[in-house]
């Protein structure tokens, strides 16, 4: 299996049909195959060899999707760029997986300079934008314009397909090292549920396409030969109008993008029926958030995906006849086709039904490990098993419920309380659009529940009335004793909200994050 197999195989059988769409640019297969013979002649000619790591730093593209194709063509090994990172974190990254070619587009071409400056190891840079060719760079069309096509290396199985950083959420960003069975693997899965992908499909590229959740679905609708539509970032308009004037039929978003969707006031402006399939995932959605999604997307079929970057990403699936029924919306689902996930104690025992342990996936979806980190390697991969870190329960039917990340547990009054639950019951509040929970230090109760709000415009809310609606959907014990409200949630470029930062100016002051 091979990333490039599914473009072999439409050229093949379709070569004249339509591939993408991004902006003005339509290019068939046939087109796309010719640019990315070129684009990896072109790497080959800029020194890249066998293995060699291949960067690429911009918004979503068409461009984007033969950098994905050329660099395994060439034989070499993909590193796409976090668009969120500074490029102190991108020159991190560069020097740990020893890149070697870096893409670049329009958006960040100005920092070239302080990369470099930080990174100096880079054999050349590449500008993919619309705009001016940088100085000191090469023009992508003019490099696919001036090389000669090569052969497809076919780079496939366990070969190392990609190092995929880790957001960087917990220390340093972590190299995982996924392998092109890896990544076949998961999008096979999931399109095996039946639940997301169909041949014939236009799929939506909103999500970040250096993401491993959208790389799923590249890799899937590829393998499918149906029409990739590109959009540079989310922004809801944008999205509707790509969904109204391409017949989009999939979509993956991440439930920030969800909520911003089904409630912006130019919705019911813009056909969305043709979308027929949505898959989120990336973090937990609250219930109110998801029914709203419901009633504004009534054709469309919801498909949740809980997984992890280390698992290619998918592990379990939720999908849409559970969401109908409402009786799991809380639930990650079961395990995907192609994977066995169990729920285990510290000591890698199976726990029985209903008690909350660590989730582990076992499959060929479970990454070889984390680049030149051996020791975290071997402790993640106990027993070929992927430790997730999350906290979950399954119930007798296979349903898992993801109750926190184990680390953002919170210990208040010798109780543990699940910032996941909390999220939940608060989201539900009408004047919420969106919140977080966390542990902040607390005299009293060693820990107490805090909780970060971003308010409805024209809303307001009391703690003491935030208190009282969070009672009557949870244990009083874990209603929130103490609340902010900001204006947006720092979030990573996955879209997961990143509460190290929320936590870090309650904690300055103490000799550990924990009481």
């Amino acid at each position: 299996m091979y990333l490039t197999q599914g473009l072999h195989r439409a050229v093949q059988q379709s070569p004249d049909a339509l591939m993408t769409v991004c902006g003005d640019r339509k290019r068939t297969f046939g087109e796309a195959a010719d640019r990315v013979a070129r684009l990896a002649g072109a790497f080959r000619g800029l020194g890249v060899a066998e293995g060699d790591r291949v960067a690429m730093l911009a918004l979503n593209s068409d461009r984007y999707s033969e950098y994905l194709l050329a660099t395994p063509w060439a034989n070499a090994v993909l590193n796409p760029v976090n668009v969120r990172w500074s490029p102190a974190e991108i020159a991190y990254s560069f020097d740990d997986s020893q890149t070697s070619l870096l893409l670049v587009d329009d958006t960040f071409a100005p920092m070239i300079p302080t990369i470099c400056e930080a990174y100096p190891g880079l054999k050349a840079v590449v500008h993919c934008g619309d705009g001016p060719t940088p100085e000191g760079t090469f023009s992508y069309e003019q490099l696919i314009a001036d090389s000669d096509p090569i052969p497809d290396a076919r780079r496939s199985g366990d070969e190392l397909a990609g190092l995929f950083y880790t957001g960087g959420t917990t220390g340093f960003p972590k190299g995982v090292m996924l392998t092109h069975t890896n990544l076949i693997t998961s999008a096979l899965g999931a399109t095996a549920s039946g639940y997301v992908f169909r041949p014939g499909g236009t799929y939506l590229h909103a999500a970040p396409m250096f993401h491993l959740a959208d790389l799923a679905g590249w890799t899937a609708q590829l393998m499918l030969g149906g029409v990739h539509v590109m959009v540079p970032s989310f922004e809801p308009v944008a999205v509707m109008k790509a969904i109204q004037d391409h017949g989009v039929t999939d979509a993956l978003l991440v439930p920030v993008m969800i909520q911003m969707l089904v409630d912006h006031p130019q919705v019911d402006d813009h056909d969305l029926s043709s979308l027929e399939r949505v898959l989120f995932g990336a973090s937990p959605m609250a219930e109110a958030v998801l029914e709203r999604a419901m009633r504004a997307l009534p054709q469309a079929d919801f498909t949740q995906a809980f997984g992890m970057t280390e698992l290619a990403p998918i592990a379990t699936l939720l999908g849409p006849d559970d969401h109908r029924a409402g009786a799991r919306l809380r639930s990650a689902g079961r395990a995907a086709p192609h994977t066995e996930v169990r729920i285990i104690d510290a000591d890698d025992n199976e726990v029985p039904r209903g008690t909350v342990g660590e989730i582990a996936v076992l499959g060929g979806n479970v990454m070889r490990g984390y680049w030149n980190k051996p020791e975290e390697s071997a402790a993640a991969l106990r027993g070929g098993w992927m430790h997730t870190g999350d906290g979950a329960y399954m119930d007798d039917d296979g349903y898992v419920f993801i109750v926190d990340r184990l680390k953002d547990m919170i210990v208040s009054g010798g109780e543990n309380v699940y910032s996941a639950e909390v999220e939940n019951a608060i989201a539900s509040h009408p004047s919420v659009a969106s919140c977080a929970v966390i542990g902040v230090p607390d005299d009293e109760w060693g820990e107490r529940v805090h909780a970060v709000i971003v308010l409805r415009p024209g809303s307001t809310v009391t703690l003491g009335q935030l208190r009282e609606h969070t009672k009557s959907r949870i244990a009083s014990y874990k209603a929130p004793r103490s609340v902010e409200f900001i204006d947006a949630l720092p979030v990573s470029g996955a879209g997961k909200v990143l509460k190290r930062e929320l936590r870090t100016k309650h904690w300055a002051d103490a000799d550990r994050s924990v009481n």
